[in-house]
């Protein structure tokens, strides 16, 4: 029962020294640096634009003063800056006085963040937990997470994952650059503002035994329609007639509802029901 777990979002630059020019490629995280008559960068073609950053260029220079950013998801305050939680703050003070001596962690991440983490999705008293039965590592936030599973499954044996229709636009290309095939199954239904449900059950039942099967945990993206506690018991039963191995994404535990263990319920069923399953967590 992999636990794939992400940490924070960075900002990576690859820098080549002397007389260079800069690409942006278009991913927010990466700059790249090229010579600009390299024999080994020239060749190397711009990547597409980024749809959620041209949401923030055309943001900074809309001048309605009621305008709203959508783009990106995060608390902000009523000018539009970053909100900081309280409980941020007060984790950033405890650190500071515990005087850390910035030594690496083991390879699977800092023991006690994915000690702590674990327990916070599963529950403190989860019997997969207790009996020791998770394994769990600490990646580079929610898309490292979801990178490390995608290559993990395609090493293994899958072809090809199930993602709901919509779905979060970088899961998509994560997973095909991970190896797999991405498919799509029926998930919200546009004309009516509501979830698709019959024929979201129709997809899984039609999906080849043994497919993994992408599910939101809660606060589903993009459209933030869930389903009830009683929807998602009759997926667990197709799930597990078709020997699906559902695969969770969980970005937003707490924020839905503003209650953590709530939140988490969906995926605290499936446990309690024998699901094999796996978790990708963010707190980015």
């Amino acid at each position: 029962m992999p636990l794939i777990r992400p940490l924070l979002r960075h900002n990576h630059s690859i820098i080549s020294r002397g007389k260079h020019i800069l690409n942006k490629i278009s991913s927010p995280r990466i700059n790249v640096c090229a010579f600009s008559t390299s024999i080994h960068w020239a060749k190397f073609p711009m990547g597409p634009p980024d749809p959620i950053l041209g949401l923030n260029e055309a943001y900074a220079k809309d001048v309605n003063p009621n305008k709203v950013n959508l783009g990106v998801g995060a608390y902000r305050d009523d000018t539009g800056s970053p909100y900081v939680l309280k409980c941020v703050r007060d984790a950033e003070e405890i650190i500071k006085n515990n005087n850390e001596n910035h030594e690496y962690a083991p390879i699977t991440g800092c023991p006690d963040f994915v000690k702590e983490a674990m327990a916070f999705a599963y529950g403190d008293d989860s019997k997969v937990l207790t009996e020791n039965r998770v394994a769990a590592t600490q990646t580079l936030s929610g898309t490292g997470g979801l990178r490390v599973m995608g290559e993990l499954l395609a090493k293994f044996g899958h072809k090809h994952i199930y993602v709901p229709n919509p779905t979060w636009g970088n899961h998509i290309p994560i997973f095909g650059n991970a190896g797999l095939e991405v498919r799509k199954y029926r998930y919200y239904d546009a004309a009516k503002s509501g979830l698709d449900f019959n024929n979201l059950i129709a997809d899984l039942k039609d999906a080849p035994e043994e497919s993994a099967v992408l599910l939101h945990v809660c606060a589903h993206n993009p459209t933030g329609m869930d389903p009830t506690m009683e929807q998602w018991s009759q997926i667990s039963d197709v799930v597990k007639e078709r020997k699906l191995l559902p695969f969770f994404d969980c970005a937003y535990q707490g924020f839905a509802s503003g209650n953590a263990p709530q939140d988490a319920a969906p995926l605290r069923m499936f446990i309690e029901e024998g699901h094999e399953l796996a978790l990708v967590q963010s707190f980015s």
